[in-house]
């Protein structure tokens, strides 16, 4: 197989399907509201509450190179982990990762964190991604979709087993009118994102956080990839949103001068018409 990019297929037996990996993402996913079923009578919801959750998705994946061949000149990893590398298995209750057909056992499920999975392969292809949450958190599950990426976008460069191509988007699950348990779960976690709450609205008592020396570690803060992992820190989200903003108001701007002087030629044409 040639080293492209544009290779979307894994195995020996596949065709070769044009396309080109998306660009890198950054969204804010809600979720649906929490049914009412005679289950969740007794979890009280908060209105006007919103919990959100950072994550990041993506892949890393390494060059093999002499020990590279025709059907695995990669080895890659596919994650799924908390925008700062937290704990998600407070919210997540497990993660299902649909390969290509040509693996063996293609539907993967991880059930505890961290959520990824290695394989090797010499082909790029759409991943599906599905995210399980725990009861208290939300009844339907997330879908994620990422395209596997292994050759970097400078095709005409030398590749490197040293360097990996990195490719990761970030997105925030957010959860409309949570739970009292749910919220009394996850206060105290830093994965999850609790906002200000409305006036007249009471934090529940906490629930105690269990000693993580006697549970299995769930963060991806000494992955032996974390160095490779993109930093989507509040302060860069905060920035592109200003220049975002500051593009539309400059668009703002200048169709308004263009409205000022096509109603001023109006004008004129008006008044010479009048004469």
């Amino acid at each position: 197989m040639n080293n492209s990019s544009s290779s979307t297929m894994h195995g020996p037996d596949q065709p070769e399907i044009s396309g080109p990996a998306p660009a890198p993402k950054s969204l804010r996913t809600k979720m649906g509201k929490p049914e009412d079923s005679e289950k969740k009578i007794f979890h009280k919801k908060l209105k006007d509450v919103e919990i959100s959750v950072p994550i990041v998705y993506g892949n890393i994946a390494f060059w093999l190179g002499k020990k590279a061949n025709e059907y695995q000149s990669h080895k890659w990893t596919v994650y799924v982990r908390g925008a700062t590398n937290e704990d998600l298995g407070v919210v997540i209750k497990r993660a299902v990762f649909q390969l290509h057909s040509s693996f063996n056992n293609p539907t993967r499920v991880v059930e505890s964190p961290p959520f990824e999975l290695s394989e090797c392969g010499w082909g790029e292809f759409e991943i599906a991604i599905t995210l399980f949450f725990h009861s208290d958190v939300c009844d339907k599950p997330l879908n994620l979709f990422h395209h596997l990426k292994l050759y970097p976008a400078d095709e005409s460069g030398p590749m490197s087993t040293k360097k990996p191509v990195v490719v990761e988007s970030y997105d925030e699950i957010v959860f409309p009118e949570p739970s009292e348990a749910f919220l009394a779960r996850v206060q105290n976690q830093p994965a999850v994102v609790v906002p200000r709450l409305p006036a007249g609205v009471a934090l529940p008592p906490p629930v105690p956080v269990e000693d993580p020396s006697n549970r299995k570690r769930g963060d991806t803060k000494d992955h032996p990839l974390c160095q490779w992992f993109t930093n989507f820190s509040e302060a860069d989200e905060l920035l592109r949103l200003a220049t975002a903003r500051q593009q539309v108001q400059t668009h703002i701007a200048k169709f308004r001068r263009e409205i000022t002087l096509i109603e001023g030629q109006h004008q004129q044409v008006n008044s010479v018409s009048d004469q």
